[in-house]
């Protein structure tokens, strides 16, 4: 089993101004645990490049600040790409992250 060190995205909505919410992305703090699955294909699309998606699972150790913030989770930083989550596995002290397609920052 592999070892997996990376960032982990949380979406959040942020009052700019009074009345004003914008939706940003905050990352919080390097998270260190087990890659369980490392699997990648590659689909044909009608886009110029084809694209690429994981089918990978990230066990994390889940601390406070994510046991309470599972449902903001955006994506993980892995091989340096942020890739979407797809699903979460909540087998607590730990997170089973699964990981699909490239993240797109402009989604939030």
């Amino acid at each position: 089993m592999s070892k997996f060190s990376g960032i982990i995205g949380f979406g959040e909505t942020v009052e700019t101004v009074p009345g004003v919410f914008v939706p940003t992305i905050t990352e919080r703090r390097r998270y260190y645990g087990d890659l369980i699955r490392n699997y990648m294909s590659i689909q044909n699309s009608n886009n110029l490049n084809d694209d690429i998606n994981i089918s990978n699972q990230i066990s994390v150790v889940a601390d406070s600040f994510l046991r309470e913030h599972i449902n903001t989770m955006k994506y993980v930083e892995f091989m340096n790409i942020k890739w979407k989550i797809t699903n979460v596995d909540i087998q607590f002290p730990r997170l089973i992250l699964s990981l699909g397609g490239v993240y797109n920052e402009h989604e939030t």
